[in-house]
């Protein structure tokens, strides 16, 4: 019958399709099972990712020797603060009170440097006694009776203004130094030497009470009982991580990036010590509190290091940039140093810290002092004997510490084949394209015009000017470097390493 015929036609095309698709399935699992590729036809790509890999597993140790350099940089500078500076401040008083005895030799009263000296050194005398009308208890307790939260913001907008003051403040000091130190002949464009001191004077107090919450809050955080507030404060550091790594960064800016992060951890372990100084304070000096202490020092330091190291992996992944990188930043920090030890060399070397990586030792400096005395009682001769073995014991060590970081730099420099830029006569400016500021022998500066003389490349972190016109850039990049014509447009960075010396690292600028 036609319906029997129909269920018997249906059943063979039934069978027939069974059979094709299983067949066709079974040649698909057999060919996704066998078959090959061959990663050699791409060659370049995959051993571009393994470099990758190679410079994220590098980055750990090529950072953390910048770091260790950088941490060094900074402990120099800060114990000049304590050492040095007050033997160059007496030197330079005894200088005035000699001079009529002895007669004017010459038409300064005091040179340009010891003028320095004598201003950091009233400056300090002036913000320590406004500091001792602060309550640091009262303070603590202040702080203490705030809620987590409000905490934590406060924190965030402390860290923000610390990064806000330190960009402002060298500029401040900077014009004080030129303003008091200015020849006389030149024509006078500025408010004058004593609104000048006032201004260096309110920022440096300003600054240390600042940083003086910033190490409340972080003890309170410590001696809180939950540890909430300590754990809510380290998390805060990998919210940079989000902030940074997704950025276009070049090898200038990240510089810039390495040296905040420098300064910044530097001043995280002062912040840290000040902590435990007030804390072994209110145990009476008790060994065993140390203890304590320690898992809460090493939170913050583990969380910091390790922050550190995720975001610059990161950046270097994302925007391609080597591990050999840090090795340049490296011999740049170690030219700064070796630069500023010659005879003419136009700066002081604390003072070219503070701006290459915007770290001031004098508020940090400041609060360290306000602490130290007020945590230590001095009674009796013994202590005063005490007291003068630590100086002596500090100074050994700054001395100590300068002759390992100027041979070390000095290695830097020879394998980094910057050994001719040494010899360059010392530019304090580059002003308009009329002319370069040259500073001579005697601390005179003179106005040399471009057809008189090349220009010389700004080799120094000392430049008060913001980044040059591309013509001037290409000039100083090709008496840098020799290089000329097509090989310069093949310079990722316009500008050298060198001339980075302004401190925007509050807002990670891209140029």
């Amino acid at each position: 019958s036609s319906s029997t015929l129909d269920k018997r036609n249906f059943l063979l095309l039934f069978l027939y399709l069974l059979v094709h698709i299983d067949l066709s399935l079974v040649r698909f699992i057999t060919t996704e099972l066998t078959r090959g590729y061959f990663l050699e036809h791409n060659e370049a790509k995959y051993t571009e990712r393994r470099e990758r890999v190679y410079t994220c597993l590098r980055i750990p140790k090529e950072l953390e020797k910048l770091m260790t350099f950088g941490f060094f940089l900074c402990l120099d500078a800060f114990l000049y603060v304590f050492t040095l500076l007050p033997l160059r401040v007496i030197l330079a008083l005894l200088r005035l009170l000699t001079l009529p005895c002895c007669g004017l030799s010459g038409s300064r009263l005091l040179q340009p440097a010891q003028v320095c000296d004598v201003l950091k050194g009233f400056i300090m005398v002036l913000c320590y006694s406004m500091m001792s009308y602060v309550d640091y208890a009262m303070m603590y307790h202040l702080i203490r009776g705030q809620s987590v939260i409000k905490l934590y913001i406060i924190y965030n907008m402390l860290e923000v203004a610390d990064r806000l003051f330190s960009s402002f403040g060298q500029d401040i000091l900077d014009a004080l130094y030129w303003t008091a130190t200015e020849p006389k002949e030149k024509k006078r464009a500025h408010i004058g030497v004593i609104p000048h001191f006032f201004m260096a004077v309110l920022y440096v107090f300003l600054h240390a009470i600042l940083i003086m919450v910033q190490a409340t809050t972080l003890n309170v955080a410590f001696n809180s009982h939950n540890k909430s507030l300590l754990t809510i404060m380290m998390s805060n550091n990998f919210v940079e991580i989000k902030g940074s790594v997704f950025k276009k960064f070049e090898k200038n800016n990240l510089f810039q990036m390495s040296n905040s992060d420098i300064k910044e951890r530097f001043t995280n372990y002062i912040l840290l010590l000040i902590v435990c100084l007030r804390n072994m304070e209110q145990f009476s000096w008790n060994p065993d509190h140390l203890w304590v202490l320690f898992p809460d020092v090493l939170m913050v330091i583990a969380s910091e290091v390790a922050v550190d190291i995720v975001k610059h992996a990161f950046i270097t992944k994302f925007n391609d940039i080597s591990a050999d990188v840090y090795g340049e930043y490296r011999a740049s920090l170690a030219f700064d140093l070796v630069s500023s030890r010659q005879k003419n060399a136009y700066t002081d070397y604390s003072d070219s810290v503070s701006r290459r990586m915007g770290f001031i030792p004098l508020p940090l400096a400041l609060l360290l002092i306000r602490v130290v005395t007020s945590s230590v009682k001095i009674q009796g001769s013994l202590s005063f004997m005490c007291v003068l073995l630590f100086y002596m014991g500090m100074i050994t060590l700054k001395v100590l510490n300068s002759i390992v970081l100027l041979g070390t730099s000095c290695v830097f420099v020879k394998e980094a084949n910057m050994e001719e830029k040494l010899f360059d006569p010392p530019p304090s400016a580059v002003s308009n394209k009329g002319g370069v500021l040259q500073v001579s022998d005697n601390s005179q500066p003179t106005i040399i015009t471009e057809s008189s003389a090349p220009a010389f490349p700004k080799s120094d972190s000392d430049t008060f000017l913001t980044t040059p016109d591309e013509e001037d850039d290409d000039k100083i990049i090709n008496a840098n470097t020799g290089l000329e014509g097509d090989s310069l447009k093949n310079r990722t960075p316009k500008k050298d390493l060198l001339e980075i010396d302004r401190f925007t690292i509050c807002g990670n600028r891209i140029d």
